[in-house]
């Protein structure tokens, strides 16, 4: 499988009143289509400012990201992004904020019933056909993320970029969540990246696991492939000794191997700052 986007060595640095910040340095990735790729690590750690750098949000400092051999400089539709927060319009029904999304990608591409089909048959996709027509103050949290996920579905991106999608939700609903997301890339093949700070998430969903280590200069620490057989169900892979032992190698990299990096980090600095000043 060839790669489909590349993450080539980029640098971001922000400028500050005492001067530069450097969240992030030499963070080089490259990802598969189809792939899902989970970015894990403690907060401020860069990886929502990795994943605005690919939305074309942020321009990295140095290096650059190539989607499909074409540099991003800006945001596309080729790249859809689901927040934590839904983000819906609250004064239009699901089927219209799916709408507005097709409206704006597709324009004049799709004829009239096309595109009622479309919205449609995303919002099927995400079991929300049933509430099309309802708003969102009519909803629940875990049924506007949904439709949050079919408007992005419904731009056809290349590439889908998530960040903590479920976080705000409670476990029951996350879990369903992941289920439906779950079968979602399995009939879609999509190429998605999704922040999370849920070790069992990450492990369930991807294929592999970006661990990425604290800033400032965050980078990729280790990446950890998850090589369990899909579909996946969730209660036979809690006795799977393989799933426990890669949930066990991500929580090592997160609370052991990340406070040896922070060690030599701060030697490094200490040592810096006694040779500038001798």
């Amino acid at each position: 499988m060839s790669t489909l986007l590349d993450i080539s060595h980029i640098d971001m640095v922000f400028p500050t009143p005492t001067g530069g910040f450097t969240a992030l340095k030499d963070v080089d990735l490259k990802i598969k289509k189809g792939e899902f790729v989970s970015l894990i690590g403690h907060s401020g750690c860069g990886k929502s400012t990795v994943l605005n750098v690919v939305a074309g949000l942020y321009q990295a400092t140095t290096g650059g990201v190539i989607l499909g051999g074409r540099e991003v400089t800006e945001p596309g539709p080729e790249r859809a992004v689901v927040f934590q927060n839904h983000s819906l319009l609250p004064w239009l029904t699901a089927y219209q904020n799916v709408e507005l999304a097709v409206e704006q990608v597709f324009g004049s591409k799709m004829g009239k019933v096309e595109k009622k089909e479309w919205i449609e048959h995303n919002l099927k996709l995400v079991h929300m056909d049933h509430a099309m027509y309802k708003r969102p103050n009519e909803i629940s949290g875990g049924m506007k993320q949904r439709v949050g996920i079919a408007r992005a579905l419904a731009m056809q991106p290349e590439v889908l970029l998530m960040d903590e999608p479920f976080g705000a939700l409670d476990a029951l609903t996350r879990a369903h969540m992941q289920d439906s997301l779950m079968e979602i890339q399995n009939e879609l093949n999509n190429t998605v990246i999704m922040i999370t700070h849920d070790v069992d998430e990450a492990v369930l969903l991807s294929d592999r696991i970006v661990m990425m280590t604290n800033g400032p200069s965050a980078t990729v620490g280790e990446i950890l492939e998850v090589n369990l057989e899909r579909p996946r169900d969730r209660l036979s892979l809690s006795k799977d000794p393989h799933y426990n032992r890669l949930r066990s190698d991500v929580l090592t990299f997160l609370y052991e191997k990340q406070r040896k990096v922070e060690t030599i980090k701060s030697k490094t600095v200490a040592s810096s700052t006694q040779s500038k000043t001798a």
